[in-house]
């Protein structure tokens, strides 16, 4: 039984990737008809983004942590950026906001959706929740840094009226988010690796992961391949849907910032099930890897990413955070460092982090 359903998985998180290719071809370009191809294509999309989750997580065991969270995080983090390019791109003015929006919606989602989860998952199974709170305090750093370049100084700046960057600015701060997150990596991969892995409840560092067998190098590689389609898949989809999500969140009378909540949610699927994933195995680092990691790569590429495309684009670019998200990622930032400071956490922790989340849902449904 246990084969059949190996068997079932690995041949639908081959079809699907290939299907949603040839789903986007077909309707890329042209204006989705309400009712049955919106349902389809957002059944797809579904499906695409389990199978990007399931390819990365091949790629993660056959290369190990921190490489494997590192993939995952980049791969979500393309989806991210390129869903909110498009999305400047045919919204005009009303899409200001939107990189901003997904970018903060991205903060919260990780630094207190993804760890808040993942701390209550590894406290009520295993007691505690145990981590390494030096690479994971070196993490939560350089996000804290990030969002503070990133959306909190364009609240103060005076070059340019309004929470916007000057040109200047922005380029500053999108070759600082590139250097920081360059210095993260390096940090995370090469000089500090044992940091970012996961430690057993004597403090001492879990070096190999026993519980499946080593994907050979082809697997891998042919995983690699099917995870590039499922992220085409998805961008694409994702995009050809953006239409009747504005169009829904519009006529629920619900803020514009709500679409950027939306596309983080989706985008950061693959990454709250990988981190639920790691959590119930008890290997909380690799959770707090995911998820500090995908907040980091969040700004540290986005912010880049849409500062080259402002070059065309029309319109201004609004990164500043208003009053109410400052005081909530001061707050984030103030929590997640007491989290992490003893290196375990108990359910407590991980309740403090999910209301946060939770509030930050309320007031972006009712500002």
């Amino acid at each position: 039984m246990i084969a059949r359903l190996g068997s079932f998985t690995t041949r639908w998180t081959a079809f699907v990737p290939v299907v949603a290719v040839v789903l986007l071809v077909l309707t890329w370009g042209r204006d989705l008809p309400p009712g049955g191809v919106v349902a389809l294509v957002t059944l797809v999309l579904a499906g695409a983004v389990l199978a990007a989750v399931h390819h990365a997580e091949v790629i993660a065991h056959r290369v190990g942590e921190p490489f494997g969270s590192l993939v995952l995080a980049v791969a979500v983090t393309i989806i991210e950026v390129a869903l909110i390019v498009t999305l400047m791109v045919d919204g005009g003015a009303k899409s200001s906001t939107l990189a901003r929006d997904t970018v903060f919606a991205a903060v919260m989602i990780t630094c207190n959706g993804i760890v808040g989860i993942s701390l209550l998952v590894a406290s009520l199974r295993h007691g505690t929740a145990v981590f390494n709170p030096e690479g994971t305090g070196a993490a939560l750093a350089t996000v804290a840094t990030l969002a503070s370049l990133s959306l909190v100084l364009p609240t103060f700046t005076t070059s340019k009226p309004g929470p916007e960057f000057s040109s200047t600015q922005l380029t500053f701060a999108a070759l600082s988010s590139l250097i920081l997150y360059g210095l993260f990596v390096a940090t995370q991969t090469v000089r500090h690796r044992d940091y970012f892995l996961p430690i057993t409840r004597q403090g001492e560092v879990i070096t190999a992961d026993h519980h499946a067998d080593l994907p050979s190098a082809r697997a891998a590689l042919v995983s690699l391949g099917l995870l590039g389609l499922a992220l085409i898949g998805v961008v694409g989809l994702a995009k050809g849907v953006s239409p009747t999500i504005e169009s829904g969140v519009e006529a629920a009378g619900l803020p514009h910032a709500v679409v950027g909540v939306i596309i983080a949610l989706l985008v950061l699927l693959p990454e709250t099930i990988a981190a639920l994933r790691s959590a119930r195995r008890d290997r909380v680092q690799t959770s707090l890897n995911l998820a500090l990691g995908s907040a980091m790569a969040s700004i540290g590429l986005t912010i880049p990413a849409v500062a080259l495309a402002s070059v065309w684009l029309s319109g201004p670019l609004v990164l500043g955070l208003g009053p109410t998200y400052l005081v909530l990622l001061t707050l984030t930032v103030v929590v997640s460092s007491l989290t992490v400071v003893p290196g375990r956490a108990t359910p407590l922790q991980g309740g403090v982090h999910l209301v946060l989340f939770a509030a930050y849902l309320e007031l972006a449904i009712n500002p």
